[in-house]
């Protein structure tokens, strides 16, 4: 038998949310291609200024897919604690980030892509966040909408 905590109050949630962004590494990150061509990939990410800076591959289908039209949606932890982020992405040249944003991604991630030519960073700006753990918090998991967080 499984034991449900109380539901947490949306600032506790906020709260929680904004930690995990600090904390955690990895999101799963889903775009689709113009022809609707959906892909989910696990990626590295920093928290940086309300915003998420990750990176990956020109090459990789999750860049191809963020040119055209920007929409991304990603996890970040477990399914039963789980942060739903739906936002909009833009392609930063590793030339063009701030050297501040760099800096603390390569060193969040002991990875520094700048070094590298095939690497571009996107950075996502979240329109939609949601948290909830279970079903108890499903009612009232919005926390950000129109990219404002919620009171």
């Amino acid at each position: 038998m499984t034991t449900r905590e109380p539901a947490r109050s949306r600032d506790q949630r906020k709260q929680d949310t904004l930690a995990r962004l600090a904390e955690d590494h990895d999101a799963w990150v889903a775009t689709a291609s113009p022809d609707g061509e959906p892909t989910l990939m696990p990626l590295s990410f920093l928290w940086d200024r309300g915003t998420l800076v990750m990176c990956t591959r020109r090459t990789n289908p999750t860049a191809r897919n963020i040119t055209p039209r920007g929409k991304v949606a990603l996890t970040v932890g477990p399914t039963r604690d789980v942060v739903h982020i739906e936002g909009h992405a833009e392609i930063v040249e590793t030339s063009e980030l701030e050297q501040e944003s760099a800096d603390a991604f390569a060193t969040k991630l002991n990875w520094d892509p700048r070094d590298g030519q095939t690497w571009v960073f996107f950075r996502i700006t979240p329109h939609v966040v949601k948290a909830w753990r279970e079903v108890n918090e499903q009612e009232n998991r919005l926390l950000m909408r129109d990219g404002r967080w919620l009171d």
